[in-house]
């Protein structure tokens, strides 16, 4: 479960005169997750994947409290983070090794101290992604696809509770949507997906939409995608890009 109470992000800068600024990416958050999916949408910029990070600590709140089965991730970074994997958008960002066989097993390298048992759990992994024939291939040879099906079990590997993926679509084509649409549907941890792929959004249990950091919206899918439609359609009309 991941609790959001009062949740606010600022960072601080400057601006073209040098002058110090404030911006608020996310204002007073209130959300508690429980649904085994769960879609964040919402227009670029609008706070989306600064909500994603604050749940493994990736960023801090200036305000208010998080909660990721009951362990701030602020506090307790490394304990949050055995219980959440993240899957980003370029999985290019995320793969470090050469091969698909390598890189999962480096995830399993600290539950799996045998090198030989690592191994062939890591080949088990990866052939229950459908990834068996191209364990050994470079990953720059990979599709987009491939890549991003073999991060996910590269973070699935280390057996999160949660598993949070950041527009993960946004590179793939329509076929390989699917393929990482299918495994998410299997996934027995719970999903929180931040996501500008409606389709995908609209198979989840649960969607919020933000909105210039405020959460506006929240309910079943079908109905908030309807309502963030309208909006962003009647924004369009009135010219205005947010």
């Amino acid at each position: 479960m991941i609790d959001f109470q009062g949740v606010s992000v600022q960072v601080e800068g400057y601006d073209l005169e040098g002058r110090p600024t404030t911006t608020t990416i996310l204002s007073n958050v209130t959300a508690r997750l429980v649904e085994h999916r769960v879609a964040v949408i919402g227009a670029n910029g609008s706070g989306k994947s600064t909500l994603l990070k604050l749940v493994n600590g990736l960023m801090k709140v200036s305000a208010g409290t998080v909660l990721v089965d009951g362990l701030d991730p602020a506090r307790r970074p490394k304990e949050v983070r055995r219980h959440v994997g993240h899957v980003f958008t370029d999985p290019g960002a995320q793969l470090i090794m050469a091969t698909p066989l390598e890189e999962v097993e480096l995830s399993l390298r600290a539950s799996v101290s045998h090198r030989g048992e690592r191994r062939e759990r890591a080949l088990q992994i990866l052939a229950d992604h459908g990834l068996s024939k191209v364990a050994n291939r470079s990953v720059h040879a990979l599709s987009g696809g491939e890549r991003q099906l073999v991060s996910l079990a590269s973070v699935l590997a280390v057996q999160p509770t949660i598993v949070i993926a950041d527009e993960p679509t946004t590179l793939l084509d329509l076929r390989n949507r699917i393929l990482l649409s299918r495994a998410f549907d299997a996934l027995e941890q719970q999903l929180v997906v931040s996501t500008h792929d409606l389709d995908l959004a609209s198979a989840m249990d649960r969607a919020l939409l933000i909105d210039d950091g405020e959460l506006i919206d929240d309910g079943h899918p079908d109905e908030v995608i309807a309502r963030y439609r309208a909006m962003m359609s009647d924004r369009a009309a009135a010219g205005n890009p947010r």
